[in-house]
């Protein structure tokens, strides 16, 4: 069975206080996303209620103040049961927060604090238990399969290995056939080559890049044809343990970005739960910070930065058609557009409704052509925002002093 780690970047020996106990201001003042995301503004109008994450990780534990009552553990199924809330390193707990922590006694604030978590505890190269711990415990084939059969609408995976398994993208064209939006941090390999770790690199999976506060590709997020989205991944605190004493100051990874990134699919899909995984995805490309043509993603950051406030803001957002796959080509398949239940109707909003894109159009002002199939995206002018200006930034990675701004080509089969 091939190694499988958590994808966390570097963690710094600054400790934040001893959350619970800690004040708000300290952990939370330090998620420096909340506000140019504008945080406060989209929890006016969602905060995640009514939308499962399966997050399968190191275990989740449902104990820390910020997770009480968060977590659904009798809706974890009985093949991936085993010690499901027992955390062996505190990244599976750090991820869960980050998505749906309601920031009780100073901890971490997650992005969708009306969402819950299904928690789905895998081994990890970390996991250091008995044989009999190590045998219980579900591979992460396992835990994508046992995930599609839950509630949940959304299934992070913070987590990444070398190589493609045949096995583990069985389940997970199983879990995309059940409608489900899969999530999974691209890797922390970026000064080593950039490579691009699985399952974020298999079909149907959408990948996540890391930035920092000032909107650029961090140094260690891994780059190339599978990153779809970019989030804030850097300079925010995490559990530095499984002891749960503290957090530590600068748990960067893609890991949290991808938690991002979850979170604000949560928080549209509960303002929208009549749509499909198809129409989410498609929101969450059509109103991604960036300033390159949407038909040309980044090698770096892909669609650009997730920005779920312009689909909230928008009460009338027309997501497009449910049954269309807007990553139909990259995917190589139909099963997320098969997937689209008939109660959903690309018809819910009204026709003259158009859905917003990022203010910075191509430099030759057209839309062009747009590989988000199904999109009727026009532009918007909503350059006023941090968050855009994020975007604007995103596409320049800084390498040996120089900028460079690269265009990828798309995954292929």
């Amino acid at each position: 069975m091939r190694a499988v780690a958590a994808v966390v970047g570097a963690l710094a020996a600054t400790t934040v206080g001893l959350a619970p106990s800690a004040a708000a201001d300290d952990v939370q003042s330090k998620q420096w996303y909340l506000g140019p995301m504008q945080a406060e503004k989209m929890w006016k109008v969602s905060t995640g209620t009514g939308v499962k994450v399966a997050v399968i990780d190191s275990g989740v534990n449902a104990n820390t103040s910020s997770l009480k009552g968060q977590v659904l553990t009798d809706e974890v199924p009985k093949s991936v049961a085993y010690r499901a809330t027992d955390d062996y390193d505190g990244h599976g707990t750090t991820i869960a927060e980050l998505i749906a922590g309601t920031g009780a006694g100073g901890g971490l604030k997650g992005l969708s604090p009306g969402a819950k978590i299904i928690p789905i505890r895998v081994k990890f190269e970390d996991l250091k238990g008995s044989a009999e711990e190590l045998k219980k415990t579900a591979d992460t084939t396992t835990a994508i399969r046992a995930a599609a059969d839950t509630d949940a609408k959304i299934i992070n995976m913070s987590f990444g290995s070398d190589g493609p398994d045949s096995d583990e993208q069985a389940a997970i064209d199983y879990a995309a056939s059940k409608g489900k939006l899969l999530i999974a941090a691209v890797g922390n390999d970026g000064e080593k080559g950039g490579h691009i770790g699985y399952p974020a690199a298999d079909d149907y999976v959408v990948g996540v890049a890391s930035t920092d506060a000032a909107g650029t590709v961090s140094k260690f997020s891994s780059s190339g044809g599978y990153v779809d989205f970019s989030a804030p991944g850097q300079n925010f605190p995490g559990w530095c343990d499984g002891t749960f004493r503290s957090y530590c100051d600068n748990m960067n990874g893609t890991s949290s970005a991808a938690a991002i990134a979850s979170g604000s699919a949560a928080l549209i899909w509960s303002a929208h739960p009549d749509w499909t995984v198809n129409q989410v995805t498609r929101a969450l490309i059509d109103t991604a910070g960036r300033k390159w043509p949407k038909n040309k993603p980044s090698t770096y950051l892909g669609y650009g930065a997730v920005r779920p406030r312009v689909v909230l803001a928008d009460s009338r957002y027309n997501p497009g058609p449910a049954n269309v796959d807007p990553l139909r080509k990259e995917n190589g398949g139909d099963l997320l557009a098969k997937s689209a239940s008939s109660s959903s109707s690309s018809n819910s909003t009204s026709p003259s409704a158009s859905a917003s894109t990022p203010s910075q159009a191509p430099e030759n002002g057209s839309s062009g052509a747009t590989s988000a199939e199904g999109s009727s995206a026009k532009s918007s002018s909503d350059s006023n925002t941090l968050w855009i200006a994020l975007g604007a930034v995103a596409a320049v990675v800084v390498i040996g002093g120089g900028g460079l701004a690269v265009m990828r080509a798309r995954r292929a089969r």
